[in-house]
């Protein structure tokens, strides 16, 4: 990958909106977070432990934009509803029963598949539209530091002409600040159950600006171990590429959903401003979608480089091997040389002193500086032997 590539992604990967959506998500995290420790404990999310039957986090009739009542039941905010003729209701719910639901579908009229996803957690974002009820899915993500990981959370939503439905199978996204909003702001929920969903979907897309903000900087951490030949560094690369290609899941099909919104502005009479605040709303979805859409293709790149990185190491350890070897083998040459040279005088020397009576040489008078002259003569051959051969 070439240094132009990778300046160009990580350019890219730091524009200025998204940063001044991470600034503000930030900051409407550290309100909400203000806001949600004066609230009481049992307005902000249930406790997974609390018996079946008891899933109604909030409910509550808006009428002009104003909360004006917040029943404790689904019975009661369905009659609370047929009381107030041109009100909204907004049923909040944590991991209904079957029952619950079957309620719901049957006082508003909800789609028997819609019902049976909404009842099953682990749903793809989309978004489906069963006569004037849409039925949407939504994938929140949070950043875990410490880990090193993306979490997420999921919200369905059903949006009619009156009501507002959501249910959540986890503790993210956290709806208690999107209600505090949207209640401080009347003039927004005056105009209908889909200013609830724009804000449910704004809540979930700024959630993900801080995932991205996480995202880049372990990258180049992972930009640095690669180049420092860290051999652990594969491996993380691996993980992080299966969190980017989770958080594309959970992003990517947005871009879809909001097409779809858009399409029917005109149809079914959305409020202009709404409309403007669901442009929005797809153009920071399409920023993070394209961000990670970089991401992913820099992980791949960042692989690739890793790998030949690690291949040209390994190449030179072999070659450092094939260096030592053929050095090795040159030692090895010159010992059997010189042990062959050595051993030509010493055989000589052994058969004339095996002592027997009959061995004419003993008694010669040239015998002992033939025998000299044959072991120097040996050995020179044997030199010269060697030395063209290389050996020596």
């Amino acid at each position: 990958m070439s240094d132009l590539r990778l300046r160009t992604i990580r350019a890219f990967s730091r524009t200025p909106s998204l940063r001044a959506a991470a600034r503000k998500h930030a900051a409407a995290s550290a309100a909400a977070d203000t806001a949600a420790a004066l609230e009481p404990a049992e307005k902000q999310t249930r406790d997974p432990q609390m018996p079946k039957g008891h899933s109604v986090v909030d409910s509550a009739i808006y009428c002009d934009g104003r909360r004006v009542s917040s029943p404790d039941s689904l019975a009661s905010t369905y009659g609370a509803l047929h009381q107030a003729p041109h009100s909204l209701a907004w049923i909040g719910l944590y991991r209904p029963d079957r029952r619950e639901l079957a309620s719901l579908a049957q006082e508003f009229d909800l789609h028997e598949l819609a019902i049976e996803d909404a009842n099953e957690a682990h749903q793809r974002p989309k978004l489906e539209r069963y006569g004037d009820t849409l039925f949407v899915v939504l994938k929140a993500a949070r950043y875990r530091d410490a880990t090193e990981e993306v979490e997420f959370g999921e919200v369905h939503v059903f949006v009619g002409p009156d009501f507002v439905v959501t249910v959540r199978h986890a503790e993210a996204p956290n709806l208690a600040a999107v209600r505090r909003r949207v209640e401080r702001d009347p003039e927004l929920l005056s105009r209908g159950a889909e200013a609830v969903l724009y804000a449910i979907m704004d809540k979930v897309v700024d959630g993900y600006a801080p995932v991205v903000a996480g995202l880049e900087n372990d990258i180049d951490e992972i930009e640095t171990e690669v180049f420092r030949g860290d051999p652990k560094v594969s491996r993380r690369i691996y993980e992080l590429s299966r969190e980017v290609i989770e958080f594309q899941r959970a992003t990517r099909p947005l871009i879809g959903m909001l097409e779809q919104l858009r399409g029917g502005f005109q149809k079914y009479g959305v409020d202009e401003e709404l409309q403007r605040s669901l442009r929005d709303v797809a153009d920071h979805v399409t920023e993070v979608v394209e961000k990670v859409d970089g991401f992913r293709e820099l992980l791949r790149d960042m692989l690739t480089v890793n790998a030949t990185l690690v291949a040209q190491q390994q190449n030179e350890e072999m070659k450092s091997l094939a260096i030592a070897s053929t050095e090795q083998n040159e030692e090895v040459k010159r010992i059997s040389a010189w042990a062959a040279i050595l051993f030509a005088p010493t055989l000589i020397g052994t058969v004339y002193g095996m002592n027997f009576d009959n061995m004419p040489e003993l008694h010669w008078e040239f015998g002992y500086p033939f025998a000299i002259g044959l072991m120097a003569l040996v050995c020179v051959g044997l030199h010269q032997i060697f030395k063209r051969r290389g050996w020596l």
